[in-house]
């Protein structure tokens, strides 16, 4: 509160402020650093942020200060930050920029996606750090309002080149923090001899022996407390006896200090202190009006000020944080009633409706249905402006306030809805139960069961969302069949992402045989309902019998008649019946276009899980490069999203790779996860690999049990035919004929009404395993012929492997070297480096030595550089890459740099052809 004069000396913390001065310096030096100060209050985060402001005269320097009462507003901690940067809006991309003016109500539009006004602030940020380093400083980063402490995470987690230093102060506590993960210092209290001195240094007088050890024992080290506690406080009551209890911790000693001085102020002015606590904005013009309203003159306001509890001038300030909390729980619930009431009268309805109402809403006792229908109002302006966080709150409030049953379950209904939307789990649950309670008709109790199933699939992709996605499905169909249908589709790609671990009444068969035997479409049916219908007759009627349906429903989600929200919603489901059918070209199609829509939309929940389809199409088609790739955007996605997707696109390309010791580890944590978790897909999709990855190494035992396993678990579904094809091989190499043939019986059933190249390449390299003499031979060169007709270049390889090796077992050496030859070539090129060992020990038998070759690859690069190339490649500006990586422009171009370094290219015209040459070729790029 008090000016300061000349630097800030800090006690005690020398460690701290070099942390802290090197932060600076690297900025300096063009590098971004991030640091969370965390401890308890008081400890001296708020100084240290002071220390570094003091240190940083050379920069242009942000404060952000979150306020406790203002945690409900949407973007608000944001709103400040960026208010000194607004000047470059209109540099931003549009996407960027057109999320952010929504945001902050510079315009309307649709909700603005929490990643888009990241990304523009991220740009913001690092365009205004060209002229000089910018130094941000959020202090009370714990009462940051949920939307802002999402992008603020989001941002600090992207800063890399751009020589922006993040200093965010906060205060420990119970609750989860957005900001886990980054860099932290964590301040403890001051050492004794450290704490002496200072309460020395602050003490008026001379302080006893006995007095002044009991500040220190009470005070724990705490900075502020060693300068708080003493206020107001006699020698003789130090000596005989601190009055707080010793139950209570430092931040309440403090508190209590400070009501002890609030208590002898005038009533007045404990009435304006009151007021001023309540009020988030600090608009001195605001509270003038409010404690008008309330009869108290500004007079009032001057005994405070003298004793250094706020300072009033452009802006209304307390001392501490504390002492803020402190007024305000001081009061009764009527004082702070009457506050609030005098706030929501002072604050004009048509500038700030939202305080307004939320003012109004704390000045009420008991239900009041106009200030109900008011918060409604704001909730639906906080979700046009993208605050789910706001939004849940007013609407939360609203219920609390609404008197008709009926209605208050409506709302409690669209509360838990918003909350769901705001990750606020528990709290949706606990709205929904509140719901419940109230009287509601069928479509309000479809709309609970509903969301109970929307909640326990966002928490984790398995388990029960797939049996309560299906009550709710049934329960509409007499009420809206539009909606049904729908819900049927979810409720079948929940019971997808079970698999075989779905809970009994919600499995694939369960799902299936509902849709079957409910109502139809009433208007021409959409792709959605082709894609229902069809991979619901998978299950009731048989993969052969279903093929024809899934064919269109694949055909109808590849062409233009399908809407931009069927694709971003079921896209990646139609990818999977596109599997189904063996039809690897329209579902690349398929996944490619979801993935330009999703990224463009924003959308990048959806566009984590069609990722996953792409990488591993990536795969299939022999281009690890490109899988690799989507494989690190998948876990980006991941990490920014908290989405808890498996990662199946990995799982595939570390089987195909080999490399046992790396995908051993991947497989062994995802099937951990994916048991516990109740994804029985993502165990599948890692028992298939895992037969992949033993074939690969000749380990075929374990082959046969890994794919036994994966074929078990949900045996119509595309990952079984796949692991069919791998136990067939093992089978063969382990005598077990029983089993080999079985497995051939069911293939032949998968692949019965598929005519493409892809289905039958594959069963007739199975049955050449299964065959002998003449027979064998034919089926080995027509799975050849088929499968040198399609892009999947890594099965083309393996059945010249296994064509090679029965030729040297027939003893037919020369043309075995052919065949073994061509495929060591190409798995030692697409980099399946398990199968090319396999092939040169086969190669090696036949008397001729395979020629171990070293192939230019992306590993030159790091992944990060060779996404980074890979887009600049395609054409991608650095703002686009940026968008697309969820980096600064300036972080790519420093990348970039790198790139032309170990590329030996000076621009990007060159940069194209040196990532071909590089092993980077890629699919059409997506």
């Amino acid at each position: 509160m008090s000016q300061r004069v000349g630097p800030i000396q800090l006690r005690g913390r020398r460690s701290e402020c070099a942390v802290l001065d090197s932060l600076v310096e690297a900025a300096r030096a063009g590098a971004s650093r991030t640091v969370v100060l965390r401890g308890e209050a008081g400890i001296g985060k708020t100084a240290l942020l002071e220390y570094v402001e003091d240190r940083s005269t050379d920069c242009h320097v942000v404060r952000v200060v979150g306020i406790e009462s203002e945690m409900e507003l949407p973007f608000a901690a944001i709103h400040q930050l960026s208010r000194p940067l607004l000047d470059g809006l209109g540099r931003l991309p549009v996407p960027q920029r057109e999320a952010l003016e929504t945001a902050f109500g510079l315009s309307s539009g649709r909700p603005p996606d929490r990643f888009f006004v990241g990304l523009a602030l991220l740009g913001q940020l690092a365009e205004h750090a060209e002229a000089r380093p910018l130094v941000c400083l959020v202090d009370d980063a714990q009462w940051l309002d949920r939307s802002s402490a999402q992008v603020l995470s989001f941002v600090a987690r992207r800063l890399h080149t751009e020589s922006v230093v993040l200093v965010l102060a906060e205060r420990d506590g119970d609750a989860p923090s957005e900001f886990e993960g980054l860099p932290e210092l964590r301040l403890r209290g001051l050492s004794e001899q450290d704490a002496a001195r200072l309460v020395t240094a602050a003490s008026l007088g001379p302080l006893d022996a006995s007095v002044r050890g009991r500040i220190l024992a009470e005070a724990h080290g705490n900075p502020l407390a060693l300068l708080e506690l003493p206020r107001g406080q006699s020698s003789a009551a130090f000596a005989g006896g601190f009055p707080v209890p010793a139950r209570l911790s430092v931040p309440s000693r403090i508190e209590a200090s400070y009501r002890r001085r609030i208590e002898v102020l005038p009533s007045e002015t404990q009435r304006l202190l009151l007021v001023a606590s309540a009020d988030p904005v600090g608009d001195p013009n605001l509270l003038w009006r409010a404690v008008s309203e309330l009869g108290i003159p500004a007079s009032a306001a001057a005994p405070a000020e003298a004793d250094d509890l706020i300072e009033i001038d452009a802006r209304v300030g307390f001392r501490h944080p504390l002492l803020r909390s402190a007024i305000y729980r001081a009061a009764s619930p009527a004082e702070r009633r009457t506050a609030h009431r005098a706030l929501a009268a002072a604050t004009d309805p048509e500038v700030d409706p939202d305080r307004r109402a939320w003012h109004r809403a704390q000045g009420v006792l008991g239900p009041d249905d106009v200030v109900a229908a008011e918060l409604e109002r704001s909730a639906g302006r906080a979700k046009a402006r993208g605050g789910l966080a706001a939004t849940a709150a007013f609407l939360q409030r609203s219920v609390a306030l609404t008197r008709d049953p009926a209605r208050r379950a409506d709302r409690a209904l669209a509360a838990a809805q918003a909350c769901l939307h705001a990750g606020a789990f528990d709290a949706a649950s606990g709205l929904v139960a509140a719901a419940e309670t109230g009287p509601l008709d069928e479509l309000g109790l479809a709309r609970v069961d509903r969301l109970k199933a929307e909640v326990a699939f966002a928490q984790n992709r398995g388990g029960e969302a797939s049996l309560l996605l299906l009550r709710a499905a049934v329960q509409l169909e007499t009420l809206d069949v539009r909606l049904s249908r729908d819900t049927y589709l979810d409720a079948w790609a929940a019971a997808l992402f079970a698999g075989g671990l779905a809970d009994d009444g919600g499995t694939l068969l369960d799902v299936s045989q509902a849709v079957a035997a409910a109502p139809r479409p009433v208007t021409p049916p959409l792709p959605c309902d082709l894609l229902l219908d069809s991979l619901a007759m998978v299950f009731t009627d048989g993969r052969p019998a279903a093929a024809p349906a899934l064919r269109r429903a694949v055909a109808a989600f590849a062409s233009s008649d399908v809407s931009e929200e069927e694709l971003l919603r079921w896209g990646w489901l139609a990818t999977r019946a596109a599997n189904l059918v063996w039809d690897y070209d329209r579902g690349l199609e398929i996944g490619i276009t979801t993935v330009r829509l999703a990224r463009d939309s924003g959308a990048l929940e959806a566009l984590a899980v069609v990722d996953n389809a792409c990488g591993q199409a990536a795969v299939f088609g022999g281009d690890f490069a490109r899988a690799a790739l989507l494989v690190a955007e998948v876990d980006t996605l991941k990490e920014a999203t908290g989405t808890r997707i498996a990662p199946h696109a990995a799982l595939v390309l570390a089987g195909a790779r080999g490399h046992e010791g790396l995908a051993s580890d991947l497989m062994a944590g995802v099937v951990a996860h994916a048991t516990v978790g109740g994804q029985g897909t993502a165990l599948q999709y890692a028992r298939w690999a895992k037969a992949v990855l033993m074939n690969g190494l000749g380990r075929y035992d374990e082959a046969l049990t890994e794919a036994v396993a994966a074929c078990d678990l949900a045996p119509e579904l595309y990952i079984a035919s796949w692991a069919l094809n791998e136990l067939i091989e093992a089978a063969t190499r382990t005598g077990h004929a029983e089993l080999a043939d079985e497995a051939l019986r069911r293939l032949r059933e998968h692949v019965q009404a598929c005519d493409t190249d892809w289905a039958l390449g594959i069963y007739a390299r199975s049955s050449a395993l299964m065959s002998e003499g003449d027979a064998a031979e034919s089926l080995y060169q027509e799975a050849v012929e088929r499968l040198g007709r399609t892009r999947l270049r890594p099965d083309l390889a393996r059945t010249h492997l296994l064509y090679g090796e029965w030729l040297r077992r027939q003893g037919q050496r020369v043309r075995a070297r052919e065949q073994l030859r061509t495929a060591d070539e190409m798995l030692t090129t697409l980099g399946m480096d398990a199968f090319a060992e396999r092939a040169g020990r086969e190669l090696l038998a036949t008397g001729e030595r395979a020629r171990r070759r070293t192939v230019e690859t992306q590993e030159r690069l790091t992944l990060h550089e060779a996404q980074i190339a890979q887009l600049a490649g395609d054409g991608l500006t650095n703002p686009e890459i940026g968008a697309r990586l969820f980096l600064s422009a300036r972080t790519v171009e420093w990348h970039l740099g790198k790139v032309f370094t170990k590329l030996r290219v000076t621009s990007r015209r060159e940069l194209k052809l040196a990532l071909l040459k590089a092993g980077l070729a890629a699919l059409p790029a997506s």
